[in-house]
């Protein structure tokens, strides 16, 4: 499981022009899923992006968690975080996980955050997205489950 996650002012997405999720501070989180991916990871990821303390105190160290600064999330579905780029100019996605699986973690992921963070939005599963957000730093952070 990969999440690729941004430290945002505010971010948003859009499906055939209509805001379907939108947050202000927080996190914009792209989430990968691949075949081999259980709850328990799910979970382990989970723990380790809300504990993450990326936001700044008061004397401008990243010392602070987003339960901490009252952010909000926006989870967007990306099976290309598993793009096998080794051959060729043409990616794979044979490491994605099959889209019935996938929506399957995904959902749970969303359901695992609203469990503890109050603002959760999402983007639509398999769906053509336009996602806007302005990335606070920049701050970007890559949550890879093999390297947890």
């Amino acid at each position: 499981m990969r999440f690729v996650i941004q430290r945002v002012t505010s971010a948003d997405v859009k499906v055939d022009g209509k805001v379907i999720g939108e947050i202000s501070k927080g996190f914009m989180v792209l989430i990968g899923v691949s075949d081999t991916d259980t709850k328990e990871i799910a979970d382990k990821m989970v723990k380790k992006m809300i504990g993450l303390r990326i936001f700044e105190d008061e004397n401008g160290k990243t010392n602070l968690s987003l339960e901490s600064v009252g952010g909000s999330l926006l989870l967007i579905s990306q099976f290309t975080l598993y793009a096998n780029c080794k051959k060729g100019n043409r990616p794979s996605f044979i490491e994605a996980g099959a889209p019935q699986m996938a929506e399957e973690m995904y959902e749970y992921i969303i359901s695992k955050c609203k469990e503890s963070v109050p603002v959760v939005e999402k983007g639509s599963f398999g769906a053509d997205m336009k996602v806007s957000l302005t990335n606070d730093g920049p701050f970007t952070i890559v949550l890879d489950s093999d390297k947890l």
